[in-house]
């Protein structure tokens, strides 16, 4: 199934990667724990190889262009 993102345009997504994926160590317990990452924006524009969200970040915008080979799953907020 192909999603057409354009449908999309003006929700915020809250997306996980799968490039930031990790294993790193807790220094309390010595034991292994994994992050996940998340990129969340509204979605502004819509290309053939990814997808552009718009953000605030310390009062300042911030855009983000997130391949689509980096989405592992996608969250879609009417907000």
């Amino acid at each position: 199934m192909k999603m057409n993102w354009a449908d999309f345009i003006g929700k915020i997504l809250n997306i996980t990667l799968h490039e930031n994926y990790g294993m790193t160590m807790d220094t309390n317990s010595n034991a292994p724990f994994y992050e996940i990452v998340f990129t969340t924006g509204k979605l502004t524009q819509v290309y053939e190889d990814g997808l552009f969200l718009e953000t605030e970040r310390e009062k300042k915008i911030v855009n983000i262009f997130v391949p689509h080979s980096s989405i592992k799953c996608v969250e879609i907020f009417s907000i």
